[in-house]
């Protein structure tokens, strides 16, 4: 236990934080009657707790290289332990919401120090088989949340989804506590507030706009005026990254095709593999009539397969170049998605099975070789940055896709029930995410509309991760992932050390 110790430690906090990401999936519906939500206050609990992640993943990883990084994560667990409770106890969607935030934050400190924490206790070839089995976890906890909220959601409520942290933050605390040992970073750096303060300005800005948009549509003004804070606020993180000593990204790595190719994959991968699933949960229930319980193991075999494949390929295709290991992961999710396109109105779950099973494929495959892979674009003192960077991509392409999907959903429902003649098709749209959604709409136009929203969604997912499979194949280079990391740019040399995080 002593050797694999430190790898339990992390691996369970990254199985707690990453359910969290999609346990309230099959949990909306009540969620939504208990607190009566809109489906635009849904997609702000899922996202909330995303966003927060992805904002602050590269600021926390800084602090801890200065405190840590141990000691953030372990603080990171006791956050978002307590943030659970609140959740839990939460009265309100505001409420929940702001809690969410809150666990967003414990789970950034979490996260942010997963990677230098491993690559801390562990050298060679246990390195690897450490990352495979941090992969797999990581691949399939995301996967496997809609069943464990499931399960808790019908048999007990679904405040437990988030109460069931408590017990679970103990345990990983006490693991961290006694096998983590700590590890620090350049002690000198500085954590660069404005850096992260503007970044989370221009992703909070965007995936508001996004959610606003299928709410009141792309003509209103406060949904113009809000990208526009986005653009702006891209600017100025470009612009103080390269002002800045001590960046939280600096935006040279940007110029390693490999480095930028391999965050186009944790962005892209998240969009294509996840995004879909609050409204593939939604028809479960509200359409189909399935209970929590019975939705969540309908999805279950995308978890399934991605933990199984992981695993595999973390032992079998350990010196297989990364760019066909994550190029062709993005290509089985994205075909797993376009196979979803085969939903119609009169569908039931089953034909779902194919596109699960395939796009779990590619979540197991392309999932555990993108830590090593980031790794390996850079040298070892840029190591924090460069796993803070892809985890904060990953979580971005989550809340991101979320909004996104959101809208095409919206707008594609919105088309089929104005041509259906249905009258308010705006407003009855947003109510077919809501139980009995489909109330006082002509027969069969519920299902019709709801049928073409998903269609377009798992479209436009298996779209984005094809596209993303040809990028990555093209961008990053065919070395293998534990390839030598290149040279550190020396052109400014007070970055070199001062901008790594955990």
């Amino acid at each position: 236990m002593r050797k694999w110790g430190p790898l339990v430690a992390v691996c369970l906090g990254a199985f707690m934080l990453l359910v969290d990401t999609t346990v309230v999936l099959v949990a909306l519906p009540d969620i939504a009657d208990d607190t009566d939500s809109t489906y635009a206050d849904l997609q702000w609990v899922v996202d909330a707790y995303a966003l927060a992640l992805a904002a602050l993943l590269l600021g926390v990883g800084a602090l801890a290289d200065i405190v840590g990084r141990k000691r953030v994560y372990a603080v990171g667990l006791v956050v978002f332990t307590i943030a659970s409770l609140l959740c839990g106890l939460a009265p309100g969607t505001g409420t929940l919401v702001a809690a969410r935030v809150v666990q967003g934050i414990g789970g950034a400190a979490m996260l942010a120090t997963a990677i230098a924490l491993i690559g801390a206790a562990y050298q060679g070839r246990d390195r690897g088989v450490a990352f495979g089995v941090w992969g797999a976890v990581s691949g399939a906890s995301a996967a496997l949340g809609p069943v464990v909220g499931g399960l808790l959601t019908e048999h007990v409520s679904w405040r437990a989804i988030f109460l069931i942290n408590l017990p679970v933050g103990a345990v990983a605390l006490f693991l961290a506590l006694r096998w983590l040992r700590e590890s620090h970073g350049d002690r000198t750096t500085r954590v660069d507030v404005p850096g992260a303060a503007v970044f989370t300005l221009a992703a909070g800005a965007l995936t508001y706009a996004f959610i606003r948009a299928g709410e009141h549509g792309w003509g209103d003004a406060t949904v113009r005026g809000a990208f526009a804070a986005a653009a702006v606020a891209v600017v100025l993180f470009a612009v103080v990254e390269t002002r800045s000593a001590a960046p939280m990204l600096d935006l040279r790595l940007l110029r390693d095709r490999s480095f930028t190719g391999i965050l186009i994959a944790g962005l892209t991968l998240q969009i294509a593999a996840f995004a879909w699933m609050p409204q593939v949960s939604l028809w479960l229930q509200t359409h189909l009539g399935n209970s929590p319980v019975r939705a969540g193991l309908m999805l279950a075999p995308l978890a399934g397969v991605a933990f199984v494949v992981a695993g595999a390929a973390g032992r079998l295709l350990h010196d297989v170049p990364a760019r066909w290991t994550i190029g062709g992961g993005l290509l089985f999710i994205g075909t797993g998605a376009l196979l979803l396109t085969r939903i119609d109105a009169g569908s039931d779950w089953t034909v779902l099975l194919p596109g699960l099973i395939v796009a779990g494929v590619g979540v197991g495959l392309g999932t555990p070789a993108l830590a090593s892979a980031i790794l390996a674009t850079v040298p070892p003192e840029r190591a924090g940055m460069a796993g803070g960077a892809l985890n904060t991509f990953r979580q971005l392409g989550f809340a991101l896709g979320i909004a996104v999907t959101g809208v095409v959903f919206q707008g594609e429902a919105e088309t089929v029930l104005r041509d259906a003649g249905v009258a308010g098709a705006h407003g009855a749209a947003a109510r077919l995410t809501e139980g009995g959604g489909g109330a006082g709409l002509p027969p069969g136009a519920a299902d019709s509309a709801y049928a073409s929203g998903l269609d377009a969604v798992v479209l436009m997912s298996g779209v984005v991760g094809l596209v993303a499979a040809v990028l990555v194949v093209l961008l990053v280079r065919g070395g293998r992932p534990g390839a030598p990391a290149p040279k550190p740019d020396r052109a400014r040399p007070e970055q070199a050390e001062g901008a790594a995080i955990g």
